[in-house]
């Protein structure tokens, strides 16, 4: 299967596909696609994906998709040798894992990345920041982060629904929360001190996709310094 991955790494769910590819060995070709120079909005990537957004993939040349847990569950599903914890066989466990990431969208992505766009990035992509609406945005961020906390991080286990080996669902939350890393870090203890079962299973997830974890996100602590955002 050839397989090409367009992403942007400052993009947390590309970050999550790509973290995935790594840690299960698929054979890839990574495609860069600079969020903040546009070149999502370009007629060439937009036949890729009419959305106009990251990550995407397109395999043997003709087969494409779009959305990151609908590659995740396709790679997965698809490509030998990925080991059976990220997305596995039993229909219990894989309903469990849709679960989150449906839940996913709505409630953590919506509160993180709108909290980290109308406080920071906004203006990179020709908006005005909203600290009105951040304020609320951190209010549904919190509000995930309880929720995760309480319905799915057991203490039988290190990773959601108390298992003992990261799934699909923990790579793409995880790396939604780790955006939160574009803050300085007074925003950041105060979003994310409270929460101590959240900052173990971070760890946890690290360790057990590093040392490509480290090197993807690498890319969020090279451009925070580029665009000289606060520490």
């Amino acid at each position: 299967m050839e397989l090409k991955v367009y992403v942007d790494r400052l993009s947390q769910p590309s970050r999550a596909i790509v973290i995935f590819c790594k840690v299960n060995k698929l054979d890839f070709e990574e495609v860069g696609i600079e969020l903040l120079k546009g070149q999502h909005l370009t007629p060439e990537f937009k036949e890729i994906n009419p959305m106009g957004k990251v990550p995407a993939i397109v395999v043997d040349g003709k087969f494409k998709l779009f959305e990151s847990h609908a590659i995740l569950i396709f790679l997965a599903s698809a490509c030998p040798g990925v080991a059976d914890h990220w997305y596995p066989a039993d229909p219990y466990r894989r309903a469990e894992i849709h679960s989150i990431l449906d839940w996913h969208h709505s409630n953590l992505r919506r509160g993180s990345a709108e909290f980290i766009q109308n406080t920071l990035v906004a203006p990179f992509f020709g908006r005005p920041l909203n600290p009105q609406a951040a304020v609320e945005n951190e209010k549904v961020l919190s509000s995930s982060l309880s929720k995760i906390e309480a319905l799915w991080l057991k203490e039988s286990g290190q990773f959601l629904h108390g298992s003992s080996q990261p799934s699909i669902a923990d790579l793409c939350l995880v790396c939604e929360i780790m955006q939160l890393e574009f803050l300085g870090e007074t925003d950041r203890n105060r979003i994310l001190g409270p929460f101590k079962k959240i900052q173990r299973w971070i760890e946890d997830t690290k360790n057990a996709t590093n040392p490509y974890f480290d090197e993807v996100h690498q890319s969020i602590f090279a451009a925070k310094a580029k665009l000289q955002m606060p520490s």
